[in-house]
C-alpha cells in the first residue's frame, strides 16, 4: 500500500502490450476484477487503522481510475484497427470494369442532333441555346400564344409552383422562346438553329413528357417563302440521303408564324414497311412558316423592314424515321442491348467542322 508505482507501472505496460481486444480484456480481469490484484487490495482497506485506510483508499482510487482510462484508450485503438482489418478483408469492388472501346457508341439522339446542326452549318447557321425553365412571357405570349390556346392548360404542360408575386415559371414547351430571346438581343441578319430539350404532358409509343425539338430561324431583309422552301427542301434531302426526295408544303396554323406550313416527304408503306423517297405517299416531319408581325414587334422589329421564317422539328421523330426506330419510348430506356443495335461509333460522328461524314480513329 505504500508504494503502487511498481504495480501501476506493470500493468500500464500490460495493457500497452496487448494486441488483441481479447489479451486486453485478460489485462482488465487480472487488475480490476473480482479477484484482480486491484480489487484485493481494496479490500484489504477494512483492516487498516482509519487515517493509513483513507489515504491508501485515495491511492487506491487514483490506480483504478489511471488503469480504467488506459484501457478504455487501448481498447478503441485496438477495435479500430480489428474494424479496418476486417474491412479490408472483406472488402468489395463494386465499380464496372472498363469497356472496350469495341463497346462505346454514340446515342442516336446525339448522332441526329450532330447531323442537323452539321447540316445547318454548311448552310451559315449558328447554334442558340437558352434555358429549359421559361417565364409565361417566352413560352407562351410573346410567340402570339392566345391566353385560351390548349398548349396553355395544365394538362398540357408543366407548371412550376408560384412565386413571390404569384407568377409560375414552366418547363418550356418548344425551344421557340430562345428565338424570341436571340431576337431581343441581337440585330439582322439572324440565322440560328436551337437544339435542345422540351417538355409537355405526353407519354405513349410516340410521345415522351421529355422529347428534343430543333428550331431555325432567319431574319433579315427581303427574306420571303421561297428562301424557306429552300432550306428546308435542301435539309430534308441531305438529311435523308436522297437526292431527289419529294417534299412539299401543306397550308397549315401556328400563332408564330403566318403564313404557315406543314412539311411533307415522299414515301411509300407499301409491304407494311416504311420507305422514305419512294412511293405516292406523304409523311409530315415538320412545322414552318413566315415569322408572324406581331412576334417581330414583340421582339422590338419593324415588320415593315425586316422579315423572317421559322421551322421547327422533334429530334427523336426524324432519327426513328431515318434509322426505323418503332417505339420513342426505347431511347430513354437506357438499355445497352438497344444501344449496341442502334448506337453509332463515337469517333466516326458528324460535326460542324467535318461535315456529315465524320472522321474516323
Amino acid at each position: 500500500m505504500q508504494n503502487l508505482e511498481p504495480l501501476s507501472s506493470e500493468i500500464l505496460a500490460a495493457i500497452d502490450a496487448a494486441e488483441t481486444l481479447e489479451a486486453l480484456d485478460n489485462v482488465r480481469i487480472e487488475a480490476l476484477g473480482k479477484k484482480g490484484r486491484v480489487s484485493l487490495m481494496m479490500r484489504d482497506l477494512g483492516g487498516m487503522e482509519p487515517e493509513a485506510r483513507k489515504q491508501a483508499g485515495q491511492d487506491l482510487n487514483v490506480l483504478k481510475d489511471t488503469i480504467a482510462h488506459a484501457i478504455e484508450t487501448r481498447q478503441t485503438i485496438l477495435a479500430d484497427a480489428a474494424l479496418a482489418e476486417k474491412l479490408s478483408a472483406q472488402r468489395v469492388d463494386v465499380s464496372l470494369p472498363s469497356r472496350p472501346h469495341s463497346d462505346a457508341s454514340l446515342h442516336p439522339l446525339s448522332r441526329t442532333i450532330e447531323e442537323v446542326v452539321a447540316i445547318f452549318a454548311e448552310m451559315g447557321f449558328t447554334v442558340a441555346e437558352g434555358p429549359d425553365i421559361e417565364s409565361d412571357y417566352y413560352n407562351f405570349t410573346a410567340l402570339n400564344i392566345p391566353e385560351e390556346h390548349p398548349a396553355r392548360q395544365e394538362h398540357d404542360t408543366f407548371y412550376l409552383p408560384p412565386d413571390a408575386d404569384g407568377k409560375r415559371k414552366v418547363l418550356r414547351t418548344h425551344t421557340s422562346p430562345v428565338q424570341v430571346r436571340t431576337m431581343e438581343t441581337s440585330e439582322p441578319p439572324i440565322r440560328i438553329i436551337v437544339p435542345g430539350r422540351t417538355y409537355r404532358s405526353d407519354h405513349d409509343a410516340t410521345h415522351s413528357p421529355m422529347f428534343h425539338q430543333c428550331e431555325g430561324l432567319v431574319i433579315g431583309d427581303g427574306i420571303h417563302m421561297g428562301h424557306l422552301k429552300g432550306c428546308l427542301i435542301d435539309f430534308c434531302r441531305a438529311f435523308f440521303g436522297v437526292d431527289d426526295l419529294p417534299v412539299r408544303f401543306r397550308p397549315s396554323y401556328f400563332p408564330f408564324t403566318e403564313p404557315s406550313a406543314e412539311v411533307d416527304i415522299g414515301c411509300t408503306r407499301d409491304g407494311g414497311g416504311l420507305k422514305i423517297g419512294a412511293g405516292d405517299d406523304w409523311l409530315e416531319i415538320l412545322g414552318s412558316g413566315m415569322v408572324n408581325p406581331r412576334v417581330l414587334e414583340n421582339c422590338g422589329y419593324d415588320p415593315d423592314k425586316y422579315q423572317g421564317f421559322a421551322f421547327g422539328m422533334g429530334i427523336e421523330r426524324i432519327a426513328m424515321l431515318k434509322y426505323g426506330i418503332p417505339d420513342l419510348r426505347t431511347f430513354y430506356d437506357s438499355d445497352l442491348r438497344w444501344m449496341r443495335h442502334y448506337g453509332f461509333l463515337p469517333f466516326d460522328a458528324p460535326s460542324i467542322h467535318a461535315g456529315l461524314v465524320g472522321g474516323s480513329v
